[in-house]
């Protein structure tokens, strides 16, 4: 059997911690799907997973190819990084 409080700040009290609780539990869950989504995003752009899976040349010429963008993405960062800083 549970208690009631006797002091009425006591029971907004309990009850605010409640909803700051549920709101933690919930932003978590928002945050970390946001993430998974991302990822897994990612890996099927970077895997051709969106290519025709009957046709292998096409696979991996989508695969390397968004590798190759990537790479000189990356490379073109650091280049003017090195350069403008």
């Amino acid at each position: 059997m549970s208690q009631k409080p006797t002091d009425k700040h006591e029971a907004k009290r309990q009850d605010a911690l409640k909803a700051i609780d549920r709101v933690q539990a919930e932003s978590e869950t928002v945050g970390t799907s946001t993430f998974v989504r991302m990822a897994d995003r990612a890996q099927k752009h970077f895997s051709a997973a969106d290519k025709d899976a009957q046709d292998p040349i096409e696979i991996w010429g989508t695969r390397i190819g968004r590798t190759a963008g990537l790479v000189f993405a990356i490379g073109l960062l650091i280049y003017l990084a090195v350069t403008y800083l």
